[in-house]
């Protein structure tokens, strides 16, 4: 499958600064951090970290942060090793925890932007929604 050449990345979860996990650390070494933005959907803790399901309700609400990424090939290729996603798969496999999927996020500025992210591809049943929609870890 051939990607877009798509350098934004949406993350929610334990990639964002304020977590300092250091895979966060290593993005940050890769991108820049464009500001703080939102998605349209549900965010669930999935053990000690979340997942988001995307919703068509315009009141659900993620807040995390957009990233440019220097070099979006290699940066997604160690992003979906660590998501667990089988390799030039792009999550369609059925033991994938997660898909990386092109979706609209709103930067502070109410502006919308095309970004890559890392969606929840299971049900929620028996995941407690987070219903800020802010990952504190």
């Amino acid at each position: 499958m051939t990607e877009p050449p798509l350098p934004f990345l949406f993350v929610y979860g334990s990639l964002v600064s304020r977590i300092a996990h250091p895979m966060g650390e290593r993005l940050r070494a890769d991108a820049v951090l464009v500001g703080p933005g939102s998605v349209q959907g549900r965010l669930y803790r999935v053990s000690w970290y979340p997942g988001v399901i995307l919703s068509q309700d315009a009141r659900d609400h993620v807040q995390g942060e957009i990233y440019c990424l220097s070099d979006p090939a290699a940066t997604l290729a160690w992003l979906d090793e660590y998501e667990s996603i089988t390799p030039g798969r792009l999550g369609v496999a059925a033991n994938d925890e997660y898909e990386r999927r092109v979706v609209t996020a709103s930067g502070h500025d109410g502006g919308k932007v095309d970004v890559w992210m890392y969606v929840y591809r299971r049900q929620p049943t028996g995941l407690v929604r987070v219903e800020s929609g802010i990952w504190i870890g």
